[in-house]
């Protein structure tokens, strides 16, 4: 099985899931057997519903447990803080409009592009991990090749 390497933060994260998927399946257990007492689950809409949720419910839930049992926690590692790795907030200029950018590299649990979080699997990171700061790359992204220069590399 292959680490999972995580962030202090996106650990807790997956932490509070797991508890809120758990709460979520204990009162879909006493749905399920509410619906089973209304009699003929054949054809009983409630009991199937609550089925295929608590199905949901139980995958994501030993998904998250897979990936805590095999989480690395990059924060206590030893990196060249340097360099662009996961857990790095990058700042970088687009050379072609120069927009300035900020990401943080997380792993693909933690990734929210909206709040500036992506994935280390992401087109524009694997362009971006081992870079330095002054460094300019040319990037492959789906939209076409982008010039990005590194700013500033930051561990928070």
């Amino acid at each position: 099985m292959a680490d999972i390497y995580l962030t202090k933060d996106g650990y807790e994260k997956l932490k509070e899931e797991l508890a809120k998927l758990n709460r979520e399946k204990n009162d879909l257990s006493a749905e399920i057997n509410e619906a089973r007492e209304q009699g003929d689950l054949k054809e009983n809409a409630g009991y199937i519903y609550g089925k295929e949720k608590q199905s949901l419910v139980m995958k994501r839930i030993n998904e998250i447990e897979l990936n805590l049992r095999s989480a690395k926690i990059v924060d206590d590692m030893q990196v060249n803080r340097d360099q662009v790795r996961l857990g790095a907030t990058v700042t970088m200029r687009d050379e072609g409009t120069s927009a300035t950018l900020i990401y943080t590299f997380s792993s693909s649990d933690e990734a929210d592009p909206g709040a500036g979080r992506i994935s280390v699997s992401s087109p524009l990171a694997q362009g971006l991990l081992g870079s330095t700061a002054g460094k300019t790359v040319a990037v492959k992204l789906p939209s076409g090749e982008k010039r990005l220069t590194v700013l500033k590399v930051e561990y928070k």
